[in-house]
């Protein structure tokens, strides 16, 4: 008879017990990104709902916005650095293809040996990783788990994309998960659809690209982030009240319990579209941040989820529901509690 292998067994509950962000000092009106795209404020406002952006200059890296907002998780959290003993970066703008981004932003934070990784899902990324954060907590895998949501996409976009250039933007957000008395997260819905893979991609490969170099020299285009904006609102539109309504019924709840909705930040018309679908009553807050802050990719929920708190909208333990959606496609969402926050 084989050896009995011993497993290991968690906390019952768990729950998101701090948040922090990091967004960047430069602010970018439409007038700015308007003129290279042959556009205007007016038409980026009645397309997208965004007012405003951040772009991150040469020293707000992917590290360090990760390592800002990481802070601020920790202290909002009550949590000492040693107790963390996993880190989870979601994000689709860590241009170096290894190492992953995690393990040196857990060094930075003075981490020793925590398991530190990098997942990649688009802007569903941070659902994704707060959903395998819970899994680990109650599994007895992890104790305490930090889980990164960061976004360079400045990076990745062409100024002159009519598609891309006036939506995206740059930030990150974070979260420690860990144990509770009583349910904090509730159950994931997530999935794909590769069939729509072509509505949000990279529109070369690397190695395309460098034998272009080759061909081309000088001439060669680098790889940037495209995207198919009809194709996602359409698929948006049609799909997403499922996985909202399913993400309700696994908690138990119904919209009425909802005190909030965070939607990834995508485009304003989606939100408005989702919000009146799904029929949330007055007293739910929906996140709009994108009108300040873009669309930044993984760091969108975090980010938003910051905003409803501090300008009073939300408030520490409302039920919420978390909901995002991106390059695969793939999507995500849960009911969570809302945390503290820094």
């Amino acid at each position: 008879m084989a050896a009995r292998i011993a497993q290991t067994t968690g906390a019952e509950h768990t729950a998101i017990l701090g948040l922090g962000v990091y967004r960047p000092a430069r602010v970018v009106t439409n007038d700015e990104v308007a003129s290279p795209i042959d556009s205007s404020d007016e038409w980026i406002r009645t397309r997208s709902g965004i007012k405003t952006r951040r772009f991150a200059g040469a020293d707000e890296t992917i590290q360090s916005m990760s390592v800002a907002a990481a802070r601020g998780a920790l202290e909002s959290a009550g949590v000492d650095v040693d107790q963390v003993d996993c880190v989870i970066v979601a994000t689709s703008t860590h241009l170096l293809l290894t190492p992953a981004a995690g393990p040196q932003i857990a060094t930075e934070l003075g981490m020793n040996g925590a398991a530190a990784f990098d997942i990649s899902a688009g802007c569903a990324g941070f659902c994704h990783g707060l959903a395998l954060a819970s899994d680990l907590v109650r599994a007895g895998t992890s104790k305490n788990v930090l889980v990164i949501g960061v976004e360079k996409l400045t990076d990745a976009i062409n100024p002159a994309d009519r598609s891309t250039a006036f939506l995206f933007a740059d930030g990150a957000g974070a979260v420690i998960v860990g144990p509770a008395d009583e349910p904090g997260i509730g159950p994931t819905v997530w999935g794909s659809d590769g069939t729509q893979h072509h509505a949000i991609r990279q529109d070369k490969d690397w190695m395309e690209f460098v034998r272009e170099v080759e061909q081309k020299g000088a001439d060669a285009i680098r790889p940037y982030l495209t995207m198919e904006g009809t194709a996602v609102f359409r698929w948006a539109a049609h799909s997403l009240e499922k996985v909202c309504r399913d993400a309700i019924d696994r908690a138990g709840l119904s919209t009425d319990d909802l005190d909030a909705m965070i939607p990834h930040q995508a485009n304003g018309r989606i939100i408005d579209i989702m919000a009146r679908v799904l029929k949330l009553p007055e007293s739910c807050a929906l996140a709009d941040d994108i009108e300040e802050t873009g669309n930044t990719s993984a760091a969108s929920i975090p980010l938003a989820m910051e905003a409803l708190l501090r300008k009073g909208r939300s408030k520490p333990g409302d039920t919420a529901l978390l909901i995002a959606f991106g390059a695969g496609l793939s999507y995500a969402a849960q009911v969570v509690n809302l945390p503290n926050w820094q």
